[in-house]
Parts: structure tokens; sequence; C-alpha cells
């Protein structure tokens, strides 16, 4: 759709502003689950890792934030810099910046990281005490 209005009206604002829009309802939603008490981190990743509650907040707030800071940030770039600077930003810069910012949640996900219950303890939680 940005790319078609930058092509109909000759105009490159709107593929410039993509990513800002793209990143700001990333924080948005991610944001939002967090009011409403929901992680859609967890919801997306749960499968990946096991956290506490607490740890999968911590990332989601995070991970809102990083996505406020990098819309911010491209709002800045496509403003104050030349179209080539942006491009080269955009292309060389938010894809290895975001990778570096996820590399540096593994701490967060290390310390909140839950360990899968043993089939012992599952079998004594669901009140099976038939063995031993």
């Amino acid at each position: 759709m940005f790319g078609t209005l930058t092509l109909i009206l000759h105009d490159e604002t709107f593929i410039k502003m993509k990513p800002t829009i793209v990143y700001t309802l990333f924080a948005a939603i991610l944001g939002g689950g967090l009011l409403f008490g929901r992680s859609f981190i967890a919801i997306m990743f749960d499968q990946m890792f096991n956290l506490t509650p607490h740890g999968w907040r911590i990332l989601t707030m995070r991970w809102a934030l990083w996505f406020f800071a990098m819309a911010v940030l491209n709002e800045i770039i496509w403003r104050t810099q030349s179209t080539d600077f942006w491009v080269a930003f955009k292309v060389f810069g938010m894809v290895p910046l975001t990778m570096l910012f996820a590399v540096t949640q593994m701490p967060l996900i290390k310390r909140y990281h839950l360990e899968p219950a043993s089939l012992e303890v599952s079998e004594a939680e669901a009140g099976d005490v038939s063995k031993g």
C-alpha cells in the first residue's frame, strides 16, 4: 500500500513512514496487551521458551519499548538524512540492531527460564501416588 502511494503520488514520504507505522503498531499491540494482562510474545514463543509470567511481562515490555524506539529512530533518520542514507540504514541498520537487541535478551530469558517438570513431579502433582 505504501509503495503504491509512493509510486502514484511520486512522493517517497509514504515508503519512509511505513517502518514507523509498523513499529508503532507492534509497540502498541505488545504494550496494550500488557495493560490487559496479556503477553502476546508469550503466546507466540511459548513453544520456544518456558518463562515465568513475570519473565514474559518483562520481555514483552522490553520488546514494546524497543519497537517504539525503532519507530522514533526511523522518524529521526528519514526526516534528517538523505534518502540514500535512510535506505542504507533500513537495510543494514534496522535488522542488525534488532538481532543484536534479541541476543541481549538472552540473560533475561535464562534468568526467568522454568525447567520442565519431571515425570515424577508431574505424577505427584496429579495425585498419582500409586508408584513407590
